[in-house]
């Protein structure tokens, strides 16, 4: 288990929602629901993203954007457009209200809007956040990331614009794929700044400390453990992570093993301290505890007291927007 493939668990698969539109100006899309990533794709044509609070940013044809939530945006034909916004929420799908179909996967074909006249194509997949595991990933991101075209997420671009076209099977697996692709690609991008555990993960010493620590957390690591797993000397493995990840391996694990606890205590009732202490690699809930409150600032207990289900923005999802030709 890699750290990226950890982090976006939490995002991918379970309860994100996409579409695509065909538009022809003047259009504004407003969508209002304020999801924690939302990918905009066009296929065809151009336009304009305006996140809240910040400067339009131009969508070409082939390139990608994903804007952070819970700010919402707003997709126009062009800065300043005459349309009048449609808010693109709960009551956009309905259709006596000028909404579409509402489901996981849809799409409008934009009538006559498709042939020609500057008509743009949509693609759009909106991803709530489910648990703390995922806060970490989004924590890296700016509010609106931008990938151009020609990369490896074209041939996967190329094949959900086919799967829209029909309403076909497996088209959330491939828009998920869209996803991995282009936030890989934003993070090894010429000149970035990747999160350090990003960069890390290619080390052969601080990347394979890592995977170990995720895909075994609950074992009882030392340095020394860790170190001999890799076959490299104590040292070199402390030295090499603490300059790559920026803290030591065991103060990494620690504060893992604080996120999936947190993750644990609101996931599962019914567990105990001392269940939620075991699954972690302690031996008793007092030590769990204590580690716990250090490092989120709060006891297990009153932090699984005090949770409140997800915001809408936490949760928040893409409804189809109305089609404005």
């Amino acid at each position: 288990m890699d750290v990226f493939s950890d982090l976006i668990r939490g995002v991918r698969a379970h309860g994100s929602l996409f579409g695509s539109s065909t538009l022809s100006p003047p259009w504004a899309l407003h969508f209002v629901d304020g999801a924690p990533l939302t990918l905009c794709t066009v296929l065809t044509g151009a336009g304009w993203i305006v996140p809240e609070h910040r400067p339009p940013e131009p969508l070409r044809a082939r390139e990608t954007l994903v804007v952070r939530g819970p700010a919402t945006f707003t997709f126009v034909d062009e800065p300043g457009t005459l349309a009048e916004p449609i808010a693109c929420g709960e009551h956009c799908a309905t259709p006596e209200q000028g909404g579409m179909r509402h489901r996981r996967g849809w799409n409008d074909p934009g009538g006559d809007a498709g042939a020609g006249g500057g008509a743009t194509t949509l693609i759009v997949g909106a991803y709530p956040v489910h648990g703390e595991i995922s806060r970490r990933l989004l924590d890296a991101l700016p509010v609106v990331l931008r990938v151009g075209g020609g990369g490896t997420a074209d041939a996967v671009l190329d094949h959900l614009a086919a799967e829209v076209t029909v309403d076909a099977p497996g088209q959330q697996a491939v828009l998920d794929r869209l996803l991995v692709c282009t936030l890989r690609e934003w993070f090894d991008r010429p000149g970035g700044e990747p999160p350090a555990w990003w960069a890390a993960q290619r080390d052969p010493v601080a990347g394979a400390a890592l995977r170990l620590l995720h895909a075994e957390p609950a074992a009882p690591w030392t340095v020394a453990a860790l170190a001999e797993r890799i076959g490299v000397s104590r040292s070199t493995l402390a030295k090499r992570f603490a300059d790559l990840v920026g803290e030591p391996p065991l103060t990494y694990l620690t504060r893992w093993r604080m996120t999936l606890a947190a993750d644990l205590l609101l996931e599962q009732e019914a567990a105990t301290l001392a269940d939620v202490a075991r699954a972690m690699g302690y031996a008793d809930p007092f030590g769990f505890s204590a580690a716990f409150k250090r490092v989120r600032g709060v006891s297990p207990s009153a932090f699984r007291r005090t949770a409140t289900t997800a915001s809408p923005a936490a949760d928040g999802i893409l409804r189809a927007p109305g089609r404005r030709a």
